[in-house]
């Protein structure tokens, strides 16, 4: 782990619940000179994706987010896949990834990663930019890090 992973990992320890994740997911936006985050909790079970916590969505959107079926949209296909989903700028992609509804977020640049306990994946982190953004490697490794953090800390007893 780096400082910054054991920052998130303190403040999760500190502050559980929804209070918690959204406490991290500012932390992480800050950190990521990014405006929109969410964090997603797997249902395994049915096969779905809860959302947990939220910064920067516009409210019509909250009811489209708040369930999002394993394999749909970026944080579905993230956890489907198992590895980080990204795109220079959610606008203007055409890979079919994104649901359409997602442009409503006026995200551009985005990245989302798996959050796991080992080798479970618990749910998705994901983040984004109104501006248009790849985030380098190194970003990714360190959101991916994050996910990690938030999933054992949260399988913890």
């Amino acid at each position: 782990m780096n400082a910054f992973s054991d920052k998130i990992a303190a403040q999760l320890r500190a502050n559980t619940g929804t209070p918690g994740l959204e406490s991290v997911l500012r932390e992480v936006l800050a950190h990521f000179n990014s405006e929109t985050g969410t964090i997603h909790l797997l249902d395994a079970g049915r096969q779905f994706l809860h959302l947990s916590a939220q910064v920067g969505l516009p409210p019509a959107l909250l009811d489209v987010v708040k369930t999002i079926p394993v394999g749909k949209g970026i944080a579905g296909q993230t956890v489907a896949r198992g590895e980080p989903v990204t795109m220079c700028n959610l606008q203007t992609d055409s890979s079919g990834v994104a649901r359409p509804n997602a442009r409503q977020t006026g995200v551009g640049g985005t990245l989302c990663v798996p959050i796991r306990n080992d080798a479970e994946i618990l749910g998705a982190l994901g983040i984004g930019t109104r501006r248009e953004y790849q985030y380098t490697p190194e970003e990714t490794q360190l959101l991916l890090e994050v996910g990690r953090v938030i999933g054992a800390v949260t399988k913890s007893p």
